[in-house]
């Protein structure tokens, strides 16, 4: 029984399933884990949701911040942009049976050896001050009455936990922070504005995986920056590798780290619009 990983598909479902046939992938008997970011921008978003439900028993994604613009959608908050590509999802006859999967998946998964979290973790949390903020949205989005918990995600602020006064601005950070986040500043303040490389970034800005107030040293496996490339280090694997933008898709197997990787058919996304 094998363990993976595999980085923002964002529609991509052919490259889904040539990754999925390098790697050898049984239903049966392995664990796949998505760092989030299934549907939107690629060619294929309602492929692959189905795909994933279908498969529930043995894949198991954390939510990405285009996995809940597609919830939002759905419902009523908020509607599809330009380059989007999930108006066939909304459209679909089992949009329904498909979203109330989806917004059942957490912002967090532990492992006994590593957590998974789309963007990554306020460097401000401990484990399980973090796993208490994803929890208070995961029971939100769980409930009957789930859409009203969307109805507040938009916004940059508050930028800090402690600026958090009321329960929406809570699961905005919350949601900012697990979902959108690359940057902070050196109070812990997240910069949700740049969004490129490293050495372009602004000065005073920090990768949320380098700052000093960083409270835990466990292996954090995440997605969502493509412009940082794939990064493997003993407490990060960071495995958004632009699969929509021309890059590549790629898995890593938790049990030994190894990487395996295909690229994209074409780009499904022009990098100067991302």
């Amino acid at each position: 029984m094998a363990r993976y990983a595999i980085g923002d598909i964002q529609g991509c479902a052919d490259e889904l399933h040539d990754l999925l046939a390098l790697i050898r992938f049984q239903p049966a008997e392995d664990s796949l884990y998505l760092v989030g970011d299934l549907v939107n921008r690629g060619p294929a978003s309602l492929e692959v949701l189905r795909w994933a439900y279908r498969n529930q028993t043995s894949v198991f994604p954390v939510l990405g911040n285009h996995d809940l613009h597609l919830l939002a959608c759905v419902a009523g908050y908020a509607t599809p942009k330009n380059g989007d590509t999930i108006s066939e999802i909304l459209s679909a006859d089992d949009c329904s049976q498909l979203c109330d999967w989806l917004r059942r998946q957490p912002l967090l998964r532990r492992l006994d050896d590593a957590v998974l979290v789309h963007a990554g973790i306020w460097p401000g949390w401990t484990l399980d001050q973090l796993a208490d903020a994803c929890g208070e949205v995961q029971a939100a989005l769980a409930r009957e009455e789930w859409r009203a918990a969307l109805a507040d995600m938009y916004g940059n602020k508050p930028a800090h936990w402690d600026q958090a006064a009321s329960l929406a601005e809570r699961w905005r950070f919350t949601i900012n922070a697990c979902t959108r986040m690359r940057f902070v500043d050196e109070h812990g303040a997240l910069q949700l504005k740049f969004k490129g490389e490293l050495d372009q970034a602004p000065a005073g800005l920090t990768p949320w995986f380098d700052s000093g107030l960083r409270k835990h040293t466990q292996r954090v496996i995440c997605g969502h920056w493509s412009a940082l490339g794939l990064l493997m280090r003993p407490d990060v694997w960071a495995i958004d590798t632009g699969c929509i933008w021309g890059g590549q898709l790629t898995a890593v197997c938790l049990d030994n780290g190894e990487i395996t990787q295909v690229t994209a058919r074409r780009p499904y996304q022009d990098v100067a619009e991302g």
